[in-house]
């Protein structure tokens, strides 16, 4: 039977369950505590955070053993959070850790990120929460730095807690032996030259998904672009309150 005393764990990623990702965020993460893993039975990548409000979700066990349960779950990375803490878990978990995402989440990728959209929606329901992603989209990438540093954050989330809407999301070079841990702001930029032109069998044309990212402040030691470059993990703060405070003031007169 499972300690109630552990810290519980929520465990989700938009790679799906068995990526290789989150199979490396379990063995770091899951001794920290009692580990519920709830995950898309298949990638959901750039989900944000869309839910599923159409069509029933469905659940399976995949796995249990003392303090590690897996589920795969048809819907959304949001989907996978929500109903882990509505259906599958007896209490609030006391951390929250999305990922490892296979790919970079640094500058406003975090937007589209299903990674960080679970993690956001743990600061949501009040979990402290982690996404944790590494700059390497192979499926067969080596996580090891990535985990290392998920796990290190992990801890201090555990011990020290968050401010209420507030996240963490965490980005890991995709080198052997990175510089450290630099806390640093989301880089501004866009991504441009977002699609390819190509033509079905029919001669229809079709367009894929690539782009480049334009970095806006290339020289900027505070951001997370520049902390990736320099062979640093990037870990930035994200909160859910999108409201531009600084800019309230400025349109009070609309009112009239």
């Amino acid at each position: 039977m499972a300690d109630s005393k552990k810290p519980l764990i929520l465990i989700t990623n938009d790679d799906g369950v068995y990526a290789l990702g989150i199979k490396k965020l379990i063995e770091a993460i899951a001794p920290l505590g009692e580990a519920v893993v709830v995950a898309p039975d298949s990638p959901r990548s750039g989900m944000s955070s869309a839910i599923t409000c159409v069509n029933p979700i469905r659940v399976s066990l995949l796995k249990e053993e003392e303090d590690l349960k897996i589920y795969a779950c048809t819907g959304t990375p949001v989907d996978c959070v929500k109903i882990g803490i509505d259906r599958l878990l007896n209490r609030k978990p006391d951390l929250l850790v999305s990922g490892i995402n296979h790919g970079s989440n640094a500058a406003v990728s975090v937007v589209y990120s299903g990674t960080v959209g679970a993690a956001l929606e743990g600061c949501i329901i009040g979990i402290p929460s982690l996404a944790v992603s590494l700059t390497d989209h192979s499926p067969h990438a080596d996580f090891s730095e990535a985990a290392k540093f998920g796990k290190s954050v992990a801890e201090k989330v555990l011990k020290e807690g968050l401010p209420k809407g507030i996240c963490l999301n965490l980005n890991v070079p995709n080198i052997p032996e990175v510089r450290g841990l630099k806390v640093v702001s989301q880089t501004t930029g866009r991504w441009i030259k977002e699609f390819e032109e190509m033509q079905d069998p029919s001669g229809k044309s079709v367009y894929w998904l690539i782009g480049e990212f334009f970095n806006e402040e290339p020289d900027n030691a505070n951001s997370d672009e520049w902390a990736l470059t320099n062979g640093y993990a990037a870990l930035v703060p994200l909160h859910v309150d999108m409201t531009a405070y600084n800019f309230i003031e400025k349109i009070r007169n609309w009112e009239k």
